[in-house]
């Protein structure tokens, strides 16, 4: 067998997590966040409100030794807040060389979605389809798939790295 180069390994990573998605759901909807930019997921721990941040942030929390900043999902989508419960966790995500936590009501499931079996999200021309990159179908149902270089923009970006 052959030494891969880092590039060559690298390139066989991304193949190998191409088209798989992590699933998790906000009530009834389900999306899936491209597996490349996933981390870990945890359970949501104590959170540190930090003032003067937007609505959709939570705070922070000290995850062995980093900090992370948390974006309530429900929130940035402008869904109604629920209680946070045992099902509730954390993706933490990782964006530009920063990492995130997004809150979520559960996790599912990780997904292979063939790029056949996605299409483009409806265009509105409001703007609310920013975060979807696509719609993925599965077995009859679908997935939103989100977009995570979108979650956040440039500025905010900027801001949660000045946290972390």
């Amino acid at each position: 067998m052959s030494n891969l180069t880092s590039d060559e390994a690298l390139d066989l990573e991304e193949d190998t997590q191409k088209g798989k998605y992590l699933t998790f759901s906000l009530g009834t909807e389900f999306y899936g966040l491209e597996i490349q930019y996933v981390t870990e997921i945890i359970k949501l721990q104590p959170i540190t409100e930090v003032p003067e941040m937007p609505g959709y942030i939570r705070g922070i929390i000290n995850l062995r030794g980093k900090i992370i900043p948390l974006m309530d999902v429900r929130a940035r989508f402008k869904k109604p807040l629920i209680d946070y419960n045992d099902r509730t966790c954390v993706i933490v995500i990782d964006i530009q060389d920063i990492s995130i936590g997004l809150i979520v009501d559960s996790v599912a499931e990780v997904l292979s979605i063939p790029d056949e079996e996605i299409v483009p999200p409806p265009d509105l021309n409001k703007g609310g389809n920013r975060y979807i990159k696509g719609i993925g179908k599965v077995e009859g149902e679908v997935k939103l798939l989100l977009d995570c270089e979108r979650l956040l923009s440039d500025d905010e970006m900027e801001t949660l790295g000045g946290l972390a």
